[in-house]
């Protein structure tokens, strides 16, 4: 790519530009009455050398509830875009809101100023106003497209990206389904935000009690009353607020997956969701992974896995016999259950499983290493071989607080008889201390072969990120130059959310930088009780997970409670692209930077 960063910057006038030119009469026409109707369920496919997208408001309605959505093209989700690896396409825009949008292109590869992410990349679509994305695919595999305006997401405007590979399909199959996981609410999101901020338990129904049923003791009680915690503070926003869909269509909608005996279903599963984890699963029909955020990946059969926001999943289904089987995608904090039928003869009913028992946090959770103090019984993993690389040599040791196993007081206890775990002089220099940090994790682990929260003792096989292996081997691979650690940061309380305790903001903002080319490992330290998808915008990383060679790469990363997670990257997509927590209430509130990737030569 000939460009520097001074023309491609200095082209986001001419960007603007572009964002503010009028639609043809045609298109209004077209999309006349969308902007107040009632949008349809599911998703229409569109491909070819030219795509129109037109974004409008109107009224969704699922499970007798209804209210505001934004839809693209007049559906929820919006149209699934077909694309082909190497054909060029262009992406039309089209902006019938009365607000500004945008359309981001979930982990595809393509020049900077294209990626849509206002106040980062490009100015954003004004109302009334088109954006055109010219694009020549230079990958293949399942990805997904989402707004990065406000909080459109939350009220339906995604949809799903399938790009078929310009040569064979290394994934062998008979029939495939896309099955896009989301949420539906009445509420208004900027609604949902203002009560998150007032009270950021206010959407938890989960909560304990003296005489509630969770297996718990006096003293643990007494010890979460101290600290001001609620170990079942799993997910902040979640059923009933929360209707969760499969491909738009809620559980009492009975929606059909159809599949012929002895086929090789193939599942193209996205986490399209706002705010909600799921535990997928189809009792009684294992499922073999074959891709992972839009990556080929080795073959590795499982019966339950955990999806965060933002993800993706390939995987291969074969059912022998005719029947039905219940495809269950349960919240992780199991107070509801997206569903879908697969089923070899329509109408056929299947039996879905009872919701589970809700999960709950324990000591490993909040940062404090191996010790468990009941709660989820979760184990921290085994120490990681992150390779025999000299940090000290490179400049950038690890900060002991943030790596030792030991030479803290874990029975430190404070006036109330709860952990301590405010002491921020633990932090590096490199994190801000301020009102936007109540949680320190004392003794973070890497827990990438953590199945996810309430998983780790179930009797089936569940997915972990250790299991994954990408297809091919890279036999020069090279080391990383650098390290970078990155705490993720936050004061649950206030619901403020940040990197390194710094919220984001388009302006003033010093980024994250990379040079051209250079090779990075980034560690992420979760120092809060929350698991948060990490995702990267423009590049993919490859997820430190012991697999060497065949490290997987990934666009997203679930980084656990009290834990931590490492990626390396080579950074040789040159501009400006967002990092940030895929929790979209999270982002808003302040979890996102900018990572800035020099041109050649430094331009």
């Amino acid at each position: 790519m000939k460009y520097s960063r001074r023309s491609l910057i200095g082209s986001l006038a001419a960007l603007s530009g572009a964002a503010a030119l009028p639609m043809p009469a045609w298109a209004m026409g077209k999309m006349a009455g969308h902007g107040d109707g009632l949008v349809r369920k599911g998703m229409d496919e569109l491909s070819g050398a030219k795509i129109d997208l037109h974004i409008a408001g109107g009224r969704f309605a699922t499970g007798g509830r209804s209210g505001h959505a934004i839809a693209v093209n007049g559906t929820v989700p919006g149209p699934l875009i077909r694309l082909k690896e190497g054909e060029p396409t262009l992406l039309s825009v089209h902006n019938m809101l009365d607000a500004d949008s945008s359309v981001h292109w979930h982990g595809l590869l393509l020049p900077f100023q294209f990626d849509g992410v206002p106040g980062i990349s490009f100015p954003g679509i004004r109302p009334g106003a088109r954006f055109d994305v010219p694009l020549t695919p230079r990958q293949s595999g399942t990805y997904w497209w989402h707004s990065h305006s406000g909080l459109q997401e939350q009220a339906g405007h995604y949809g799903p990206i399938i790009i078929d590979p310009a040569g064979p399909d290394p994934v062998g199959f008979d029939r495939e389904h896309i099955v896009l996981l989301s949420e539906f609410t009445p509420m208004h999101p900027h609604m949902i935000m203002k009560k998150l901020k007032v009270s950021e338990g206010y959407f938890n129904r989960q909560k304990t009690s003296a005489t509630d049923d969770y297996p718990l003791s006096a003293e643990e009680r007494l010890m979460w009353g101290g600290m001001r915690m609620m170990p079942t503070d799993i997910a902040d926003v979640s059923a009933p607020t929360y209707t969760y869909l499969v491909n738009g269509h809620g559980p009492e909608d009975g929606l059909e997956l159809a599949y012929r005996p002895g086929e090789r279903v193939r599942l193209r599963i996205i986490n399209g969701s706002a705010m909600t984890f799921f535990n997928v699963r189809l009792p009684g029909l294992p499922m073999t992974v074959v891709q992972a955020d839009g990556q080929n990946v080795r073959p590795v059969e499982v019966d339950e896995l955990q999806i965060g926001v933002a993800e993706t999943y390939d995987v291969i289904v074969r059912p022998t016999a005719d029947g039905a089987f219940a495809l269950a995608a349960e919240s992780m904090d199991r107070s509801g259950m997206a569903q879908a039928v697969l089923t070899s003869r329509p109408g056929q009913k299947a039996s879905f499983p009872a919701l589970r028992d809700p999960p709950l946090l324990s000591m490993v959770d909040m940062g404090h290493g191996g010790m468990d103090h009941g709660g989820s019984g979760a184990k921290a993993d085994a120490p990681m071989d992150h390779g025999e690389m000299d940090h000290a040599a490179m400049g950038h040791a690890m900060p002991e607080a943030a790596d030792a196993a030991g030479g803290h007081d874990m029975g430190t206890m404070d006036m109330s008889g709860g952990m301590n775990m405010r002491d921020t002089s633990l932090l590096p220099a490199t994190v801000k201390v301020g009102p936007g940090i109540d949680m320190v994790a004392m003794n973070p682990q890497d827990r990438t072969g953590y199945p996810g929260l309430g998983l780790d003792k179930v009797a089936h096989r569940v997915l972990n990120y250790r299991m994954l292996q990408s297809l091919d081997m890279d036999h020069h691979k090279r080391e990383p130059e650098r390290e970078m650690v990155l705490h993720l940061t936050g004061n649950m309380e206030r619901y403020m959310w940040s990197f390194d305790g710094r919220k984001f903001s388009a302006v003033g903002d010093d980024p994250i930088r990379f040079g051209f080319d250079e090779r990075v490992r980034v560690k992420l330290v979760n120092d809060t009780m929350m698991a948060h998808p990490i995702h990267l915008h423009g590049m993919f990383f490859e997820l430190v997970n012991g697999q060497r060679h065949h490290q997987p790469k990934k666009h997203t990363v679930i980084v656990q409670p009290g834990s931590s997670a490492t990626f390396d990257v080579t950074s040789d997509e040159p501009g400006d692209w967002a990092f940030h927590c895929h929790l979209l209430y999270h982002m808003h509130a302040g979890m996102m930077q900018t990572v800035s990737v020099a041109f050649p030569g430094g331009v």
